[in-house]
């Protein structure tokens, strides 16, 4: 269980990393490019993206680690610190500091995240999924994420960022479950994975998870999108944890009440710390006026 908070935390923090530097790049992009494999191809010309892109296949890495050793429940929402930790290190790079919304916000996501998380008491659960399970999820999110996308082409860039985005999130959430398979089947041996539909799945919806974050990136300003990413991730992860794999959450009115008030409180921190002038300016490169 240390292990997997562990590599979450650190996972969080370069996912949050990655996020930033890639919206750099992708910003600048046309926005005729957007969900067209084409964005990929002019992102990957960008060294800064490419960076980004090295911090996200480390962040993987460790992800796949804490989700070999620990549940859903525990490790998607453990994803939401990366915020807390670029924070300062944003405000360093940008040259300003930390304001005190700032501070409320970062001990917001602690506060809620803490009271979600003892109060959820997430199980273990089960590694084994039937496949029936599998194509029960496969369908309910692909219904969700094409209204997500359909939705996506009208209104302003706003919209359609914050939009692209949580159909990237509900995305992530699926890719994680596939992680938590595929790391359990690695556990057999290399030819066992390589022989199971689960690997070449988990491949594909990378692919179409990357391509729709960096479309919501190219779309506006990274608080936009940054928010919803980072909170539509974890609560499609704890549904797809209790559903999938058997990761009991606690239920009742109290607890139940509890753990939404925890996750309400986090949701308001994230949404106040990504609209940090730190964040913005690490986004943009353009320094942060002093404090």
């Amino acid at each position: 269980m240390a292990l997997a908070v562990t590599c979450a935390l650190a996972s969080s923090l370069l996912y949050a990393l990655a996020s930033v530097l890639q919206h750099r790049a992708a910003i600048v992009q046309p926005s005729g490019a957007a969900m067209r494999l084409g964005l990929l191809a002019r992102l990957i010309r960008s060294r800064i993206w490419l960076l980004g892109l090295a911090f996200d296949g480390l962040a993987y890495a460790l992800q796949f680690i804490a989700l070999g050793h620990g549940s859903l429940v525990l490790v998607q929402p453990l994803l939401v610190c990366g915020l807390l930790f670029a924070l300062p290190l944003g405000a360093w790079l940008a040259g300003g500091r930390m304001t005190r919304r700032d501070w409320w916000g970062a001990g917001a996501v602690v506060v809620g995240l803490s009271t979600f998380l003892i109060m959820a008491s997430p199980g273990k659960g089960h590694a084994e999924v039937a496949n029936r399970d599998w194509i029960i999820l496969f369908v309910v999110t692909g219904v969700v994420i094409a209204g997500l996308l359909i939705g996506s082409r009208g209104g302003g860039s706003r919209r359609r960022a914050a939009l692209l985005a949580a159909a990237a999130a509900v995305n992530y959430g699926v890719t994680a479950a596939l992680t938590k398979a595929v790391a359990h089947l690695l556990d057999g041996g290399i030819e066992n994975l390589f022989e199971s539909w689960e690997l070449y799945v988990l491949a594909g919806a990378g692919v179409l998870g990357m391509l729709m974050a960096q479309s919501a990136f190219q779309a506006d300003e990274l608080d936009a999108s940054l928010p919803v990413l980072t909170v539509v991730d974890p609560v499609v992860s704890i549904m797809i944890g209790a559903f999938l794999f058997g990761e009991g959450v606690r239920f009742g009115p109290v607890p139940t009440t509890v753990e939404g008030i925890g996750l309400v409180l986090m949701t308001v921190g994230v949404f106040a710390l990504s609209k940090a002038e730190v964040v913005r300016a690490s986004a943009t490169g353009v320094p942060a006026a002093p404090k």
